[in-house]
């Protein structure tokens, strides 16, 4: 096997090649600040949301969590530019992990299995996979809602204007992006160096998925925290 090949890769601590002294403190530091300016922050300010939304009178499916908003309401050049301003700095973790990445001679983000050689097969593997879970996520919300476990979901209230579904479409992306790249491919590469089990460092991938999406509510936390499990084991198995 090669540093290409990061799937399977992920799953062992022989394959990573945990490290040893200084290097390990050094890992550890860059991989809490990678999360700090991240999804490990995200996951701190979607439980602030949720205990204020517990703590609110009313119950929790009488609240709403809108995904995508206006920043502008009324101003729709200005709400344009700051939806892409948004978009643009929720990846610069992304090009960090690609800086680290390359830094210590790994390729890049091709080290995490993000490239074109396969493009068929993961976008075949990726329909399916969307499918499966889209399906099951929105039956879980729904059941998770009807119990009052969780918050009225609202996808979009962005203005009806031109840029409205191209924007979308570009959060959408970067979403994913920045969650796969970060909670799946980053963070079980660096805890398989750090001495990290396969199953320990599946939990914490999995805990920090749902964790920011805490904010949903409670349903929200434990259908992504199932999520996580998943994903990090079709990673494991396709990279």
């Amino acid at each position: 096997m090669t540093d290409d090949e990061p799937g399977r890769g992920a799953s062992t601590r022989r394959r990573e090649g945990a490290v040893e002294g200084p290097a390990r403190g050094v890992l550890r530091s860059e991989t809490l600040i990678v999360l700090a300016l991240s999804l490990g922050a995200s996951g701190v300010s979607a439980l602030i949301s949720f205990i204020g939304s517990v703590t609110k009178a009313g119950g929790l499916k009488a609240q709403a969590a809108t995904l995508n908003g206006s920043h502008a309401p009324g101003r729709p050049w200005l709400d344009l530019a700051w939806q892409l301003f948004g978009i643009a700095t929720a990846l610069v973790p992304v090009v960090l992990v690609a800086h680290l990445l390359l830094r210590e001679r790994a390729g890049g983000l091709r080290a995490l299995g993000f490239d074109r050689r396969r493009p068929g097969a993961d976008l075949g593997r990726g329909a399916l996979v969307a499918a499966a879970i889209g399906g099951s996520g929105l039956l879980l919300y729904l059941g998770a809602r009807a119990a009052g476990f969780n918050l009225t979901v609202v996808p979009e209230a962005l203005p009806d204007v031109w840029w409205k579904i191209p924007v979308l479409i570009a959060s959408a992306v970067q979403n994913a992006v920045l969650e796969e790249v970060i909670v799946v491919g980053y963070l079980l590469r660096r805890l398989g160096q750090l001495g990290w089990g396969p199953m320990a460092a599946l939990a914490a991938s999995s805990v920090l998925r749902g964790s920011y999406h805490l904010y949903q509510g409670i349903g929200g936390f434990f259908g992504n925290l199932v999520m996580g499990v998943i994903f990090v084991l079709l990673y494991r198995r396709w990279g």
